[in-house]
């Protein structure tokens, strides 16, 4: 009896330690840091861009009133990342409030930051707002751009370039469309100043990063948000108001170059409805609105309710350390309910499709986790 007994506890023991490994492997604490969770920053955050550069990655995401660059060698966690004020703005100016979606892009040796900025923080006077279709507290909202004073993003000090061109109209969520026929400025647009809703996308060429070349005349409108799912809530018989085509990102094909996209944002970003679509160029002209193909099925990244990863959107796009992986990174929220200080800061592994022409993004269902550390983080 003495012997059994041994021997059950013994299985008992082996048991609960093959228990505690296989938790300790699942929450990243054995043989290493080999998985993480969502969010992978511990405070509020929302429209990340994140880029790497040299042994580190560089981020930046809406603080509202300055701009700073967070560094960090590792892309899953950035709560100990060393930190850069970049840009302060005074008050009293065009830029001084609402600083949103600021990104990063090397263009020809120089790093420059394009953001949005607002004049009257939120509140135009009742004069301009009356002349609105709808409530339009974002009317002043306008792109500007930073220039690095060298080649090298952190150790460069920023100042501040000058403001893009949109015509003296809304817009927001500015990004720069690289592609062998020139530079461009895809943003978020209404159709006129004081149309308000529905916003739009919108590009313009430019001369060099802060110089639109393209007339109003010529302003072209690649995709406004007509489908159900850019839309919230869905189903009503009107329902432009907050309807939203913003955020835009290029992605390109890793496989196959020739393949290049804009994902962007739709519906409201303040709720569970906020999402990813797609356009593909399959033409070779970027200010032509026929050389695009939207995706009409539905979103290609959506929320994921059975794991309460609401409001996922405004991503942008990364590779691993060693180059081997591709990343999205994306705020959601677990609350649906928060509005837009419920936002927080994820990443995940995404591939691409397998087909003759390099195939399209596959994006994952978003979640929390625990997913395994992009490949040769240390």
């Amino acid at each position: 009896m003495g012997e059994k007994n041994r021997s059950m506890q013994s299985s008992r023991v082996y048991f609960f330690l093959l228990l505690v490994c296989t938790c300790r492997l699942a929450s990243g604490q054995l043989f290493g840091n080999v998985s993480y969770t969502n969010p992978i920053l511990d405070q509020q955050g929302a429209d990340p861009w994140v880029i790497r550069y040299e042994d580190h990655y560089l981020m930046t995401f809406t603080l509202n009133d300055n701009i700073t660059i967070y560094r960090s060698q590792s892309l899953t966690n950035w709560n100990n990342a060393s930190t850069k004020l970049v840009f302060d703005p005074p008050e009293g100016e065009a830029y001084s409030y609402s600083l949103w979606a600021p990104e990063l892009h090397e263009i020809d040796e120089r790093w420059y930051i394009i953001f949005t900025a607002n004049a009257d923080n939120e509140s135009p006077p009742p004069e301009t707002d009356m002349l609105c279709d709808y409530t339009c507290p974002a009317v002043s909202h306008r792109m500007f751009v930073l220039e690095s004073s060298g080649s090298d993003p952190w150790e460069s000090n920023y100042s501040l370039k000058g403001q893009l061109d949109t015509y003296d109209q809304f817009a927001i969520d500015g990004t720069y469309f690289q592609h062998p026929t020139g530079l461009y400025h895809v943003y978020s647009c209404w159709y006129d100043k004081y149309t308000s809703w529905p916003a739009n996308l919108c590009v313009t060429k430019l001369s060099n990063p802060w110089t639109v070349s393209t007339p109003l005349s010529q302003r072209t409108i690649l995709s406004v948000p007509t489908l159900p799912w850019e839309k919230t809530p869905y189903g009503r018989p009107t329902n432009n108001r907050l309807s939203s085509n913003e955020g835009p990102q290029q992605l390109t094909n890793p496989h196959n170059p020739n393949r290049t996209y804009i994902i962007y944002s739709a519906a409201r970003s303040d709720n569970r409805n906020y999402c990813l679509g797609q356009l593909e160029l399959v033409g070779q002209d970027p200010m032509n609105v026929n050389d695009w193909r939207k995706t009409i099925e539905g979103p290609v990244f959506y929320q994921n309710a059975l794991e309460e990863a609401y409001g996922v959107g405004h991503a942008s796009f990364t590779t691993s350390p060693d180059g081997r992986e591709n990343w999205i990174v994306y705020h959601g929220m677990s609350d649906p309910l928060g509005g837009w200080r419920a936002r927080t800061i994820r990443a995940q592994r995404f591939e691409w499709g397998d087909d003759k022409d390099g195939g399209d993004p596959s994006f994952p269902r978003p979640g929390y986790g625990p997913y395994r550390v992009p490949s040769g983080q240390v």
